[in-house]
């Protein structure tokens, strides 16, 4: 009993302090300026701009705003173009489209964090971008092209600018901002604890060692280190926020290097996981139904993000 309250310990310890120090300030500056630009049109103007080019990869204009608020705000924050995409009767190919993409893609709840510990912004942004109109392309022209093919006027249509009830001052628009950034930051904490307590009792009883043992030669192949298995494990069943504390704690104790983290990037930053796919099945009937067919397309964006990382860092 005293090893588990000693685990709980310093699994609340390593969490809150991730929490407090690292995710708090990043996320309520990001939220805050993101809202700002939304605020304004910035984000509107920019979408509309790339959507005659992003059309041609089978994303709507819709699914670049997805795509925006993905890479800078949060995993959650493309559901409610998903749903929009799912209530205008958006064509299927489009939604899978746009889904595929989101998969891929990175997270800006815990890619931005990640850079005080040393990852590479600019290569991330590019592998993301690269992989995600790479899963896009395949998932619409290949894997739903047997689908029905009549498309709607909606998805060619102009993003309209947001509407307020009353304008309001620039510091109100950042607090606003802010004060969701505070909340994803904080909503974070239960996960990050209880993911970082799990992986300290799973190592106790000795099954990383086991998986490290079974997976190390595979990620060998590709030139990973073993100790990637942990942080990709957790990925992948957890999700990127617990991919995000066990990461921060091996840099930490040393059992992994900042190269090593950039390496594993492209292949573990995404929300393409459990729990993102059962979030994401629930942002509408229609793309419930074309789940499936974005979790396949995904994973060629995926190996193409991973590869670039490992050619670039190794």
């Amino acid at each position: 009993m005293e090893l588990l309250i000693s685990m709980m310990l310093e699994a609340g310890k390593s969490g809150l302090n991730m929490a407090l120090y690292i995710l708090l300030p990043i996320m309520v500056i990001m939220l805050a300026l993101m809202k700002l630009l939304d605020a304004k049109g910035v984000l509107t103007w920019l979408c509309n701009k790339v959507a005659p080019l992003s059309t041609l990869f089978g994303i709507p204009g819709l699914g670049v705003f997805a795509a925006l608020k993905l890479t800078f705000v949060s995993f959650a924050a493309p559901i409610a173009s998903l749903s929009i995409m799912d209530s205008q009767r958006y064509n299927k190919r489009h939604i899978a489209a746009t889904l595929a993409m989101v998969f891929t893609m990175s997270q800006g709840n815990a890619t931005f964090p990640m850079l005080a510990l040393g990852l590479n912004l600019p290569v991330l942004l590019i592998s993301s971008v690269v992989g995600g109109l790479a899963s896009a392309a395949f998932t619409y022209f290949i894997l739903t092209k047997h689908l029905d093919q009549t498309t709607d006027e909606s998805s060619n249509e102009s993003i309209s600018a947001p509407t307020q009830s009353r304008s309001k001052t620039v510091v109100e628009i950042l607090g606003e901002g802010g004060q969701e950034g505070m909340k994803i930051a904080f909503n974070m904490i239960p996960m990050l604890i209880l993911a970082l307590f799990l992986v300290r009792v799973l190592q106790e009883i000795g099954f990383i060692d086991l998986l490290t043992s079974v997976l190390g030669p595979a990620l060998a192949l590709i030139h990973l280190p073993e100790t990637a298995v942990l942080p990709l494990v957790t990925k992948y069943i957890a999700g990127g926020t617990a991919y995000m504390g066990i990461m921060f704690d091996m840099l930490q104790a040393g059992s992994i290097s900042v190269r090593e983290m950039n390496m594993m990037a492209g292949f573990a930053t995404n929300p393409f996981d459990v729990a993102g796919l059962a979030i994401f099945a629930a942002a509408g009937k229609r793309v419930s139904s074309v789940i499936r067919y974005a979790a396949y397309g995904c994973l060629l964006g995926i190996i193409i993000r991973g590869v670039i990382h490992i050619v670039i860092f190794y």
